[in-house]
């Protein structure tokens, strides 16, 4: 109670300390888009109020739904059909024995019967007895079984004097199956065709000796019926009260290790606690304990209790972490710091207390530290609401929710543990939070990745600042030198294309004029002609794409309607003024020669359309060329660049940072998708250079530099 009080007052004190500014910057960090708007005091106290009633009507409707399911999942008599008995009473004698002690004074006690009302202070064992008579003609296919859905802590079933079931070790440290059910079949040569006593040993312990109502000693109803419906109602409980609660447990573990992977990662403090809550969560609610532990009852007790502690301060840290306190001022720091203290300090005083208190005030102490834990925890969320409620936060609804849940499943358990609720039965609050522990989880996973984005984008933006600042550093450093490189580069590729043009070219031309062979003219033709292109690919200055595409329609139309082809030319810009550098406009003319020659050679094509578009907006043209042929047949891997120079189509393509995609099938024709860039950047700085170097005697005649794509000369 000290701590609420002194977190009340200290929390007060700077909530009117701090400015509206002060609140928004802090805003601006904790959430993805780092803009918050801050709302007036007005405002605030009618969020807070919304919020308020929100948590209310959440833990209002938290609690029907848990009587409600408390109510159904207890098993009726019709449950088990009309041959099972239900026995809600039982005559009781307390003693250690054997066997029922006939000879003892016993009492009617009614079931369930919880030892805190009907042997207060009692530990030890007790004897219950009930009386039956065979509901059904037992046979070999219809056996009759005992169905106990609790005995707490552990039980012992005898019919008619002969111990048939044992739920486990019946002295110190006896065995812990307050949250198991048991199933005993009941023989059929031990059953009278009269009445029969079905005895119960009950081993357990008095509720001041535990730190939880549901450990204190105690027996449900019991029920003899048939085995397979006794079965039934064992598996249905088994599967809601462990199973589910295992299945949830473990889903939490997954979850914590991830936020702490988190944590580690981004060195985030609140995922750490949210980690280690989710999983302490898991071990304290998954029911993966051993049921027969090498240690007394009180040492379990007092284990139990400590992880109270430690978890209460996991989800407080985590609170006010993720509010951002402690990071705005060096008031918020200090006051982080003495709630540190007081946090820790818990941790050791509740063993310390238990200690002192002895075996006898366990659930005494162990009661009011929960009631102190309880205030904590509305007094770290109430802070968080009036944080978020300020700075119009997301998370203000969800944690409004989150109240009203915690409100009511710690009204609930205190409720139960003071003895004001009889709730025995499966209880939504086992389910209810590890849902919300999902749903934060969830969030937190969410403001994350924004966060993450966001921080990827201002340091994506850096990473290009830098290196647009670098890379105008190093063009100022370097300008000089690489003018000068690609001056000599430039001009000793003049002289190879001088030296080509002047000897290979004189040769291919003189060949062409006087051979009387036909294919030898022809050949040295084609030669002539790939010389004189890649004479232009070497000194040719950039052109226009416009005249680029109108040289590549002029020969596409001329050699498809020599093969007597229909052409069809789609422009969808007819002028285009963006530069295409020689070496892009050689390597894109080879590409559609060689698309060309395959459509005429192979396609067996009547009708050829070309569509050319220009994407201004990522410096790049696409060039299709489809044809109505009969397509490419797949080879047996399924490519599609065996032989037709699919490969060299597909490398030209390449080379020029580009890619050649070829769609085909046998009787479907076949579409090639050429997209490239157009390198402007490039283009400028050879015209800058072209500019700033002196005429070289090496260039190229005019006779030598004929357009590659024309006829033949």
């Amino acid at each position: 109670m000290g701590l609420t009080l002194f977190m009340l007052q200290r929390w007060w004190q700077n909530l009117l300390n701090r400015t509206r500014s002060a609140a928004s910057a802090q805003a601006a960090l904790e959430t993805p888009s780092g803009t918050v708007i801050p709302v007036s005091r007005a405002g605030q106290w009618l969020l807070l109020t919304l919020g308020l009633a929100l948590a209310w009507v959440v833990g209002w409707g938290l609690v029907v739904l848990n009587q409600e399911a408390i109510r159904l999942s207890k098993p009726t008599l019709a449950d088990g059909g009309a041959t099972t008995l239900l026995f809600r009473e039982a005559w009781a004698a307390a003693s250690s024995a054997a066997h029922y002690p006939i000879d003892q004074v016993g009492q009617s006690v009614n079931l369930p019967d919880e030892w805190s009302r009907s042997h207060p202070s009692y530990e030890g064992s007790i004897w219950y007895r009930v009386h039956f008579d065979t509901p059904i003609q037992p046979s070999t296919d219809k056996l009759l079984a005992a169905y106990i859905e609790r005995a707490c802590s552990n039980v012992e079933v005898h019919l008619n004097g002969q111990l048939l079931y044992r739920g486990g070790r019946m002295t110190e440290p006896v065995a812990r199956n307050c949250d198991q059910s048991h199933v005993v079949p009941l023989p059929t040569f031990l059953l009278r065709t009269g009445s029969n006593q079905l005895d119960l040993k009950v081993t357990g312990y008095p509720i001041e000796r535990v730190t939880a109502r549901q450990r204190a000693g105690g027996l449900d109803e019991v029920r003899v019926g048939p085995l397979q419906d006794m079965q039934r109602m064992h598996q249905d409980h088994e599967f809601w009260s462990n199973t589910v609660s295992q299945v949830i447990a473990g889903i939490l573990v997954v979850l914590g290790l991830f936020a702490l992977g988190l944590a580690w990662v981004r060195q985030l403090s609140y995922l750490t606690y949210f980690g280690l809550l989710t999983i302490g969560w898991s071990l304290m609610t998954g029911r993966w304990w051993i049921n027969e532990l090498p240690v007394s009852n009180a040492s379990t007790e007092v284990l139990i209790a400590m992880m109270f502690a430690p978890m209460t301060a996991f989800a407080i840290k985590f609170l006010l972490g993720y509010s951002g306190h402690g990071m705005r001022n060096r008031k918020a720091r200090d006051l982080t710091r003495q709630v540190n203290a007081v946090l820790w300090a818990q941790c050791l005083l509740l063993p310390l207390s238990l200690w002192l208190v002895g075996v006898n005030g366990l659930f005494l102490v162990a009661r009011l530290w929960y009631v102190l834990f309880a205030l904590e925890l509305f007094v770290a969320i109430g802070y968080f609401l009036w944080h978020s409620g300020r700075t119009r936060k997301p998370e203000f609804w969800l944690m409004s929710v989150a109240l009203g849940v915690v409100s009511a499943v710690m009204g609930i358990e205190l409720s139960f543990q003071n003895g004001l609720l009889r709730v025995w039965g499966v209880h939504v609050t086992y389910f209810v939070m590890p849902v919300l522990y999902a749903v934060v989880a969830v969030r937190l996973i969410q403001v994350y990745a924004g966060a993450l984005k966001t921080a990827e984008g201002a340091r994506n933006q850096l990473e290009k600042r830098v290196q647009e600042i670098s890379g105008e550093i190093e063009r100022n450093f370097n300008q000089i030198a690489e003018l000068r490189v690609e001056q000599i580069a430039e001009k000793e590729r003049k002289r190879i294309a001088a030296d080509l043009h002047d000897d290979l070219g004189a040769k291919l031309l003189t060949i062409v004029h006087t051979s009387d062979n036909d294919r030898i003219s022809t050949l040295a033709r084609e030669a002539l002609e790939e010389m004189r292109l890649s004479v232009r690919g070497l000194t040719g200055r950039p052109m226009i794409l416009s005249d680029a595409l109108a040289d590549w329609r002029a020969e596409v139309v001329s050699r498809l309607g020599q093969s007597g082809i229909e052409i069809e030319w789609r422009n969808s810009i007819d002028e285009v003024e963006e530069p295409l550098s020689a070496r892009t406009y050689v390597q894109t003319t080879r590409i559609i020669r060689e698309a060309v020659s395959n459509i005429i050679k192979h396609s067996q094509a009547s009708h050829v359309v070309i569509h050319t578009d220009v994407h201004l907006e990522h410096h790049d043209f696409l060039l299709v060329i489809q044809d109505n042929g009969k397509g490419i047949p797949m080879e047996l891997d399924g490519r599609l660049d065996r032989g037709h120079g699919m490969t060299s189509m597909k490398h030209r393509a390449k080379q020029l940072n580009g890619q050649c995609l070829v769609e085909s099938g046998p009787g479907f024709g076949t579409v090639i998708r050429l997209t490239l860039p157009l390198e402007i950047a490039a283009v400028q700085q050879k015209v800058a250079i072209e500019h700033t170097q002196p005429a070289s005697t090496a260039s190229i005649p005019d006779s030598a530099q004929g357009s590659p794509l024309g006829t033949t000369p």
